[in-house]
């Protein structure tokens, strides 16, 4: 599956707090209709309901 985001482990902390792979865990609580759309606009208005009813 091409939305799916894989962690890796690093011997440095420093690795660990890049953009990249500080959003992974985020990435993954996304509901499957918000990662799975064809286009950045419907996108972004799922993610944006997506966060709404997160927080």
């Amino acid at each position: 599956n091409c939305s799916k985001l894989h962690q890796r482990m690093f011997r440095l902390n420093i690795r660990k707090r890049f953009f990249t792979e500080s959003m992974v865990k985020y990435w993954k609580r996304l509901p499957r209709e918000v990662v799975t759309v064809q286009s950045l606009s419907v996108f972004k208005m799922h993610l944006d309901s997506a966060l709404n009813n997160i927080l």
